[in-house]
């Protein structure tokens, strides 16, 4: 006649495999992490699974905490995408910045008076 375990370590060990079933981790990684022998392990489940205490399958993992990040597309507009403009550094540590399509003439007009010598 087989032996049959006590109520107390039957609770214990149906609680140690429901909560495997919910841990999302494999067997192996449960039972390291909580320092039993993977085959009392294995044993135990299917003697709780003969006795209809559990079932054949795990549950379903639980959702996770943390929601799962979703990726978007993002549609860029070239024009509104900020043009590195460029610093001109005049004598004296005065600065003009010039964005792309400036106009050359204008610049050298503004240049000369920025640079020609005060009275």
């Amino acid at each position: 006649m087989a032996r049959q375990p006590d109520a107390a370590k039957e609770r214990r060990w149906l609680e140690r495999i429901c909560a495997w079933q919910q841990s999302q981790l494999s067997v192996r990684a449960f039972c390291q992490r909580r320092c039993l022998s993977e085959a009392s392990f294995y044993g135990w489940r299917r003697l709780l699974h003969e006795r209809g205490l559990i079932g054949e399958r795990p549950l379903p993992p639980a959702a996770p905490a943390v929601p799962t990040p979703t990726f978007v597309q993002v549609a860029v507009n070239a024009a509104a995408v900020a043009v590195p403009a460029i610093d001109v550094v005049l004598a004296g540590g005065r600065v003009v910045r010039l964005r792309p399509g400036f106009d050359t003439a204008l610049l050298r007009q503004l240049l000369r008076l920025l640079e020609e010598p005060s009275c």
